[in-house]
């Protein structure tokens, strides 16, 4: 491959060339609030027609997201809802019971259904399948299914009472309160529950779609006088599952009590504690007291897998204090520190990147997307894309649904929950912020890929793609018959123009070329 333009006279050809080749403007990202949760009314907990507090990622069927309120709706304790792509026909599938008297830990009483829905829903034909963080009949939450159109609302599987033991820790056999999505396989879901279990911090289970066969396939271990465990403790994230295997976090515990990555197989055996993250350091700087670590600190998210690669956040920690994107094999070995979140003072301005990632990341192509809850120029968080190896950090977005002494800002704010991608458009929540206050569903279109030119000239073709573009790299094969192995063009293109511009010659063997980002 050649890149540099050796005979001089080539050159005045070439820029006549680009004359004539598009120049490929990169279309601005779109920010549009899809919709606004509605104000609340009275004290907690607090009541409206929709919900609040939409702290779970999308669920996507057609031109229809599903998603979950944490709280509110007509008895103040969450809702299922669906809205579609445009923001359009927004519809309130399940408004939780009321609950009355108290049972468990982090309760709001004991109902029938579930209260206070954080974690997402999946979907398998018209089915949708979530968890209920309170509520149940012992209030330690439940498992629940209901149809698409609203109708068939069912409680799967309620999660048992709690007692204390002698260390005064809530324990039960099956575990408490889920705080995340759940994960499907054949007839079986997988999940996990912060709390509970026979030493109080949290299970792995796994229970049928009609709610028959739970089964508790593992209970994280005591913890000792300092938080820490040779497992972790307090599984706030759902599962990934890979053939037998389910990755998920740990938010605390762990052999320094700042939360683990963990593996297991769908029988309950083989568990393996992947990495356990290094101890904060406490310290003050110009934007305060800050604790850093050099890996992050409380992944309170789940985990994407790529090959043999697990990709993840960390609430906190990091070389700023404001978290981390990281990758580890699945075998526990290579965990890298892709991004420090900088939302910090640097003696200049703030960070711009944001703070406080509490979802986790999805992936397409070599690019990871996600939401941070605070920071960015509002403070009120971002949405963000990098790369797999860490470079190519970007802010694609700030939310600014933050307070503003007039009124909420309309983008929503602090997002703790997920993204979808479908085409170029990402689809999230935001918890607070919208037109109420009450918190936003949103999309954010992306620009469309760039596009590669390839034009012949005398014993060479041009290759030519938008310099404006960021982030595509160029690669060739030889071969499109699958498994095609593409290998990035060694080296960088020039520019004219406002062109990324390759030369190569047309002798030797054939080549394909793409762009990749």
């Amino acid at each position: 491959m050649k890149t540099c333009i050796k005979d001089l006279l080539l050159l005045p050809a070439l820029i006549a060339l680009l004359g004539w080749i598009p120049a490929g403007r990169v279309a601005a990202q779109t920010f549009t609030t899809l919709y606004s949760f509605t104000a609340w009314s009275g004290s907690y907990p607090y009541f409206n027609s929709d919900g609040m507090d939409s702290d779970a990622g999308l669920t996507l069927s057609g031109n229809t997201l599903y998603g979950t309120a944490s709280e509110g709706g007509p008895n103040g304790n969450g809702t299922v809802f669906a809205v579609n792509t445009n923001g359009t026909g927004f519809t309130n599938l399940h408004s939780f019971t009321a609950a009355s008297g108290s049972a468990g830990v982090y309760s709001n009483g004991t109902n029938s259904d579930g209260a206070t829905p954080v974690g997402g829903l999946i979907l398998s034909g018209n089915t949708l399948y979530g968890t209920a963080f309170a509520g149940g009949p012992n209030g330690n939450g439940t498992v629940f299914a209901v149809q698409t159109d609203g109708t068939g609302f069912t409680n799967l599987y309620s999660f048992t009472a709690s007692s204390t033991n002698s260390s005064g820790v809530y324990t039960n056999s099956d575990g408490a309160n889920p705080h995340a999505g759940l994960v499907l396989s054949g007839d079986t879901l997988y999940g996990t529950a912060s709390g509970g279990g026979t030493n109080g911090n949290g299970t792995v289970f796994a229970v049928h779609t009609d709610g028959a066969g739970f089964t508790t396939l593992y209970a994280f271990t005591a913890t000792d006088a300092n938080g820490h465990t040779s497992d972790g403790a307090g599984p706030d994230a759902g599962l990934f599952l890979s053939g037998n295997t389910l990755y998920g976090t740990a938010s605390f515990g762990g052999n320094s009590g700042f939360g683990a990555v963990f593996a297991v197989n769908t029988d309950g055996t083989g568990f393996t504690n992947l990495h356990s993250f290094t101890a904060l350091i406490g310290g003050w700087d110009s934007d305060g007291w800050s604790y850093t670590n050099s890996d992050g600190a409380f992944p309170h998210a789940g985990l994407i897998l790529l090959g043999n690669t697990l990709y993840g956040t960390a609430f906190q920690g990091g070389y700023w204090g404001d978290g981390a994107v990281f990758a580890v094999h699945t075998d526990g070995t290579g965990f890298t520190n892709l991004h420090n979140l900088n939302d910090s003072w640097n003696g200049v301005g703030y960070g711009s990147d944001g703070a406080n990632p509490y979802a986790g990341l999805i992936l397409s192509g070599n690019t990871l997307y996600g939401t941070a809850s605070q920071g960015g120029y509002w403070g009120a968080g971002t949405v963000f894309a990098v790369h797999t190896d860490g470079t190519g950090f970007t802010n694609l977005h700030n939310l600014n649904g933050s307070w503003n002494g007039v009124g909420y800002g309309s983008d929503g704010a602090n997002s703790h929950a997920g993204l979808i991608l479908s085409g170029n458009t990402l689809y999230g929540t935001a918890s607070g912020g919208g037109s109420s206050g009450s918190g936003a569903v949103f999309s954010l279109s992306l620009p469309p890929p760039p596009q590669l030119t390839i034009v012949p000239s005398g014993a060479n073709v041009i290759l030519t793609w938008p310099a404006n573009n960021a982030g595509f790299t160029l690669q060739s094969t030889t071969n499109l018959v699958a498994p095609a192995v593409w290998s990035t063009v060694s080296s960088g293109p020039i520019v004219i123009g406002g062109q990324n511009l390759v030369i190569n010659p047309v002798s030797g063997t054939q080549q394909f070329f793409r762009l990749s980002q």
